[in-house]
């Protein structure tokens, strides 16, 4: 009976040497004893944004860290939404928020845990206002802040759309313009950016009145070289060149021509009306040097994007 309760505990016998193998139930409670060390450690962790769903009457974010289901308040993830109700039901808004966020990497601080259920509530809120103090509150040896104006830093794409995307900086988030995004004109942002991604963007404005209300205003475009003039150089006068419609706007066509140069036409020749995304044939007829743009007609419409 004492061999077959020894034999019942001894460690799995391994090809290698001094090897160990571990069965799923002992990794799932390593797993679980990691998970209540940074519980009690109250430790920033992070993961990746999964769902959101209706749970007894409010909207929830799901998680899912080390394999195990986390659960944070619509409350306690830093939407920033205004509470009047001009603006529509609340619940509504924060779960169209929510859902446009999923896949994106957040910080969250786990608040507590069920050992019998192995159920996990977090919030991201205590993250992002710890991370705050941190990078924008809290000066370093020197009296400088880690995050002031002009500072290169890295950023995670949180939500991205036609014509902005919207990054978080070290628990502070801000939206950025395709304008700003880059020097070439973007037909959609969500081409370049997705999220989940991480970027390095260059904050050019902070307000730092208090932790809960500070902002930042941030771009992408002034961390690359503006190549925009450099390619102006190789458009001619009465050059002929395929570009791609990125925008219309009151009747102006905004289109980028594969040499890399943005360009307006304000008359088109083709009996077609053009439309965004077309690829089309245009001609230069000016160079506007100050702006860095060309001038020019749409002569034909090669493909409609239909």
């Amino acid at each position: 009976m004492e061999k077959d309760l020894n034999r019942n505990i001894s460690p799995i016998l391994t090809i290698e040497v001094k090897n160990a193998v571990e069965t799923p139930e002992m990794q799932e409670e390593a797993l679980w004893y990691a998970i209540q060390s940074e519980y009690h450690a109250r430790r920033i962790v992070t993961g990746i944004l999964s769902g959101v769903e209706r749970l007894d009457k409010q909207v929830v974010a799901v998680v899912y860290y080390k394999s195990y289901r986390v659960v944070i308040p619509a409350s306690e993830m830093m939407l920033g939404l205004n509470k009047d109700a001009h603006y529509g039901d609340m619940l509504l808004r924060q779960e169209k928020i929510i859902g446009n966020m999923l896949g994106a990497e957040i910080d969250f601080v786990i608040q507590g845990i069920d050992p019998d259920t192995k159920s996990i509530a977090a919030s991201r809120r205590a993250a992002m206002l710890r991370k705050r103090q941190t990078f924008y509150l809290d000066p370093d040896k020197n009296g400088e802040y880690l995050i002031y104006e002009g500072r290169l830093v890295q950023a995670r794409v949180v939500a991205a759309a036609e014509k902005v995307i919207r990054v978080e900086v070290f628990g502070v988030e801000c939206s950025i313009v395709a304008r700003d995004l880059s020097w070439s004109w973007l037909a959609d942002a969500r081409e370049l950016y997705h999220i989940g991604d991480q970027v390095v963007v260059k904050v050019t404005q902070v307000d730092r009145e208090s932790v809960e209300t500070i902002s930042i205003r941030a771009d992408i475009k002034s961390v690359e070289g503006d190549v925009n003039r450099e390619n102006l150089m190789r458009c001619q006068v009465q050059g002929k060149y395929i570009g791609q419609v990125i925008d219309i706007y009151k009747g102006i066509v905004f289109v980028r021509l594969s040499i890399g140069v943005n360009a307006v036409a304000h008359s088109c020749y083709d009996s077609r009306t053009p439309a965004k995304r077309d690829d089309v044939y245009f001609v230069v007829t000016n160079i506007d040097e100050e702006k860095n743009t060309a001038i020019g007609i749409i002569t034909r419409i090669i493909r409609q994007n239909i």
